[in-house]
Parts: structure tokens; sequence; C-alpha cells
């Protein structure tokens, strides 16, 4: 079996939310360590040499001035993280999109390569990080053959990201020794902790 290549992967960073938890605010904009969220995972995604798109649903000439494409969900009215996977799917000229949140930014700097060993190990179309004790599973590495099927489950009204990988065999990708990795900041004192624990 052949092993992808970085080049084979756009990472697509989602920025789609409404951000109800924060008050509204768009989490990629928020400034962590001094920089925007959004800065940050980028100038980490870089470092690890992958091409990179940004779903955003607001803001959108915001993000991008980082000069990177950024597209937006076809569904309206925020319908969570699988909308940005279809549109993310159809935008995308490489065979996998490499999925992570806009507000964790904590990336550590195998995550791609985990990515790709993980995939390249059995072929599955679907990988899907692990925390040790649970799915995290806004940070995947998802085959753009699976589009139509993405569609046809959107269609039918469902939004839930584990039903929908329940329909594919997919593979776990082992970051029980990152676990730090996937804090996020989903509300006000979520910001406030993160700042007060991690020196960047």
């Amino acid at each position: 079996m052949q092993a992808i290549q970085k080049s084979d992967i756009t990472a697509v960073i989602l920025a789609g939310g409404q951000g109800r938890r924060m008050g509204g605010q768009d989490k990629g904009l928020i400034e962590f360590h001094g920089k925007p969220i959004i800065e940050l995972l980028i100038e980490k995604l870089i470092r690890q040499n992958i091409k990179i798109t940004i779903n955003a649903n607001r803001n959108q000439t915001t993000y991008q001035q980082y000069g990177y494409p950024v597209i937006s969900d076809q569904l309206a009215d925020f319908q969570g993280p699988l909308a940005g996977f279809a549109a993310a799917m159809q935008a995308v000229e490489t065979d996998f999109i490499l999925t992570l949140p806009c507000d964790g930014p904590l990336l550590v700097n195998h995550f791609v390569d985990a990515f790709i060993e993980a995939q390249s190990r059995n072929g599955a179309a679907i990988c899907v990080a692990d925390d040790g004790e649970r799915l995290q599973p806004v940070y995947a590495l998802i085959r753009i053959d699976l589009l139509d099927d993405l569609q046809l489950f959107l269609q039918s009204g469902d939004r839930k990201i584990d039903r929908w990988y329940a329909r594919h065999d997919f593979t776990r990708v082992d970051f029980t020794k990152q676990k730090n990795m996937f804090a996020n900041i989903n509300k006000p004192e979520d910001h406030t902790t993160l700042l007060e624990a991690i020196k960047l």
C-alpha cells in the first residue's frame, strides 16, 4: 500500500461556528498570548508544510487577509462541522482533508504526520483523533471520495459527526500523550484557564 504524502492533504481550519457560548465571538479571531488563534494555527501548520484552507461563515474578509482560501458552508444557518467538511471537500483539489477546530490553540508539531502514519498503516478512508479516553471527532483526516455519502447524510437532516463516522470503517489516531492539544476555548472561563496554564 502506497503511503499518502502531505501533498495529498489540505488542512481545513473550521471557523464556521456561531460562538454562542462565547457570547457570539468568532473564536478563530480571539487572541491567545497576543495573537488570534487562527494565526497561531496557521503558523503551526506552515511548519508542518501542508496546504491550508479556512472554513468561515462570517468575517471572511478578515480571514482572507491571511492569504489562504476561505470557503463558506453551502448549508445556511450554521449547520455544524459536517457542513464545513462538505464545503471543504467540494473546494479542495487534494485527495484528503485534515480538519481541526479554530478554538484549539495547542496544536502539536507532529499533528499532520500522526494522521499520515495512521492512514498509511491500513488505508482508512477516515482517521479520527483519540485522546486515550474518547474520540476528538473534529480532528480528522477524511478522503474526498466520501463527499457524496456525506451530502446524502446531510440531506437526511442528520448533523451528528459520530453517526456519519459510524457509516464507515475508520481508524483512530493515538494522541494519548498529547491530550492537552484538545483543550479548547468554548467559554470565557476556558480562555482564562488556558492563558494561565499554558506558556507558548
